[in-house]
C-alpha cells in the first residue's frame, strides 16, 4: 500500500467572516498566541508522517508562501543578536525534510475545485486534506488518526464530529451504514441540510484522507450554489465505488473561521502556553466576569 506523503491545504478563501481584518491578510494567517493558523495545520501534518505540503493560494495569499520561505535576512539578525531560541522557531516553520508547493487557484469556486488544482502534483497516490480554520487539539494528531484508519481500511477517511442538529445547515452531514465504536461505514452525505432533513447529527469536519480515484469525481460534479464545487457532491459520487469511511476523532475542534470560535481557540491555547500558562490563569481569574 501506497504511504501518505502529500497533504493539500485550501487556503484561497476569501475569509470574509472576518472583514475587514481579512481585506488584505489571509484568515490563515490570524495568529493563535503566537503562531498563524496555517503553522498549527502544517505543524499536525508533519507530525503525521507528512512529507510535502501543498497551499492551494488565491491572488491575495502571497504572505502564506512568504511564510513558509526562507528569511535569510531575518536569520542572520538573530545569529548576529545571539537570539538562538528565536532563530530555532523560525527555522522550525518549515523542517528541512519538509518540501512546499504553491498552487494558484485562479478564482474561489468551492473546496471541490480547490482540492483538484493539487492533481498534478498529488499524482496516482492517496493524499490528506486539511483545512487550517478547523484547529484540533489533540494528544495524537487528528490527521494521524485518519491516516491510520486508512491504512487499515485502505479507502477514504473523513473526520467527524457530533453536532447539534440545529446546526446541520453549517455542515455535511453523513448517514451511515453501521458502527464499530468511533468508526462508522459512511451511507450517504448531504451538503448542509435543513435540521428537518439531516440524517443524522455526524457532521464531517476539516480534515480527510482520500484516494486519488478522487480527482475523477470532483471533475465530474456540477457546479452548485454560486457556482462552486462542492466536495460533498464528489464523495457522494465517489461512495458509489468504493466504501468510505467517517471517525469520530479524539480531540476539541475550534471552528477558527468564527469570531467567537477563534477566541475560544485563543483563550485554550494561550492556557496551554508553556510561557503564558501561570501569568495568563492568574489574569483571568482576577477578572470580574
Amino acid at each position: 500500500m501506497k504511504k501518505i506523503k502529500k497533504v493539500v491545504f485550501p487556503v484561497a478563501g476569501l475569509g470574509t467572516r472576518f472583514l475587514p481584518t481579512t481585506k488584505a491578510s489571509p484568515k490563515e494567517m490570524l495568529p493563535i498566541v503566537d503562531k498563524p493558523l496555517i503553522q498549527y495545520a502544517a505543524e499536525e501534518a508533519v507530525a503525521s508522517g507528512i512529507k510535502e505540503l501543498i497551499f492551494i493560494i488565491g491572488r491575495t495569499k502571497n504572505v502564506i508562501m512568504d511564510h513558509f520561505d526562507s528569511a535569510p535576512e531575518l536569520e542572520n539578525e538573530l545569529i548576529a543578536k545571539n537570539k538562538k531560541n528565536l532563530l530555532k522557531l523560525v527555522q522550525k516553520i518549515v523542517p528541512k525534510n519538509i518540501d512546499c508547493f504553491f498552487v494558484r487557484q485562479n478564482k474561489p469556486s468551492g473546496l471541490g475545485h480547490a482540492i483538484h488544482c493539487a492533481k498534478n502534483i498529488v499524482n496516482n497516490e492517496p493524499f490528506a486534506v486539511i483545512l487550517a480554520d478547523d484547529l484540533i487539539m489533540s494528544q495524537k494528531p487528528c490527521l494521524k488518526q485518519l491516516m491510520d484508519i486508512h491504512y487499515e481500511k485502505e479507502s477514504t477517511v473523513l473526520a467527524l464530529e457530533k453536532i447539534k442538529k440545529s446546526e446541520s445547515n453549517k455542515y455535511g452531514i453523513v448517514e451511515y451504514h453501521s458502527k464499530n465504536k468511533d468508526l462508522y461505514r459512511i451511507k450517504s452525505i448531504v451538503e448542509k441540510p435543513s435540521p428537518n432533513t439531516a440524517k443524522s447529527n455526524l457532521a464531517v469536519v476539516g480534515r480527510y484522507v482520500f484516494t486519488p480515484e478522487i480527482f475523477t469525481k470532483i471533475e465530474k460534479v456540477k457546479p452548485g450554489n454560486g457556482k462552486e464545487i462542492q466536495i460533498t457532491d464528489a464523495i457522494a459520487d465517489l461512495m458509489k465505488n468504493q466504501s468510505i469511511h467517517g471517525h469520530i476523532f479524539e480531540g476539541k475542534r475550534f471552528d477558527c473561521g468564527s469570531k467567537l470560535g477563534y477566541l475560544q481557540a485563543t483563550i485554550e491555547y494561550a492556557l496551554e502556553h508553556d510561557e503564558l500558562s501561570r501569568k495568563f490563569r492568574n489574569y483571568l481569574k482576577k477578572l470580574k466576569i
